[in-house]
């Protein structure tokens, strides 16, 4: 999650108009944090938000997702990440107020319960429903793990195969029954676990994030063509799954190796389509429009490109879509699945 600090006239030495600018979107896929805290590189709170996604596009609406941001300093440790709802929902209520615009920020809230702790579980869910001011729509459990130590893993707490744990998935079975939603964010190997996840709980809404995190460093770097026929199978496989849609987007991380981030000047709009594309259309192709949301992973997808050329980047990919199916991708998807209203 590293973030240049200071890449601002970097990134602006690429500058595109804005493609579409009417077309509605709901950004499903964001964090929001202070430079203050060791998580975070860059400060982005709702005036940095505010600067992005009102740079050209349409965006009416976004969701809030985990990030460690804010965690209470004081109680009990089950309980700290129910402050990061608390901290959010106080920016989505500043921007809910109409006098920063448009966006409704943060419309839908994700946080973080720790699953480990089995149906125990259960009163730190209730908790962040409570913080949440009603926009409380399920959690993230971070499981990206890889066994090489070139590879970050997402939390120093993950472990191996967390998704087919007994104990993770004893805390799981508590999602539904409050009508709550699940991010499924792992690398590429993981996939088949989530598909064995989303199986055995096929009435919980599970959200792929980001591709199922196709790798390009440490011992994937270069390789995306060797394992790119066993990641497209794997998408192939979990897309059976009625239970689970995915998110189109954070692929301009560092951990993808496409080192746009390295680069004399960032991508243009255009060249990510083209490097990218492949993953996106195959993924369209499997789970139907009705099934996917464009994200954009801002900040951290920020080391790479602005949020202008981004969402540009889309609006390429789709110029032969109709007009229904970019609906349901850059809008109503997202809108549904978090039940924004």
């Amino acid at each position: 999650m590293t973030i240049k600090p200071t890449n601002f006239d970097w990134l602006n030495l690429t500058v595109e108009e804005t493609l579409e600018p009417e077309l509605p979107i709901c950004d499903p896929h964001h964090h929001l944090w202070d430079s203050r805290s060791d998580r975070a590189s860059q400060r982005y709170l709702l005036d940095e938000i505010l600067t992005d996604v009102t740079s050209g596009h349409n965006v009416v609406s976004t969701v809030f997702i985990e990030c460690g941001s804010m965690y209470r300093s004081s109680g009990p440790d089950n309980l700290k990440p129910v402050g990061e709802t608390e901290f959010v929902n106080g920016i989505a209520a500043m921007s809910a107020s109409g006098l920063y615009g448009k966006p409704r920020v943060a419309a839908g809230i994700v946080g973080l319960a720790d699953l480990m702790f089995g149906d125990a579980v259960g009163p730190v869910l209730d908790a962040h429903i409570a913080a949440g001011g009603g926009r409380f729509r399920g959690i993230r459990h971070r499981a990206c793990w890889d066994p090489s130590k070139d590879v970050p893993n997402s939390q120093p707490t993950t472990i191996q195969d967390l998704y087919l744990n007994d104990q993770f998935r004893e805390g799981f079975a508590t999602l539904a029954p409050r009508n709550l939603s699940f991010e499924g964010w792992c690398y590429h190997p993981q996939i088949p676990q989530l598909a064995d996840l989303a199986r055995a709980f096929p009435e919980t809404t599970i959200i792929l994030n980001h591709f199922g995190g196709p790798l390009g460093i440490g011992p994937y770097k270069g390789k995306q063509d060797d394992y790119f026929p066993a990641w497209k199978n794997a998408i192939t496989d979990l897309a059976k799954c009625p239970n689970v849609v995915a998110k189109l987007g954070g692929l301009a991380m560092e951990i993808n190796g496409f080192d746009w981030h390295m680069k004399q000047r960032p991508p243009s709009s255009l060249e990510l389509m083209e490097a990218t594309r492949r993953f996106y259309e195959h993924v369209i192709e499997q789970f139907g429009p009705k099934r996917c949301m464009f994200e954009s992973n801002f900040p951290v997808d920020k080391v790479s490109c602005s949020y202008n050329v981004l969402w540009n980047s889309f609006k390429r990919l789709t110029a032969n879509y109709s007009d229904a199916e970019k609906a349901d991708l850059f809008h109503d998807t997202a809108n549904r699945v978090y039940r924004l209203g």
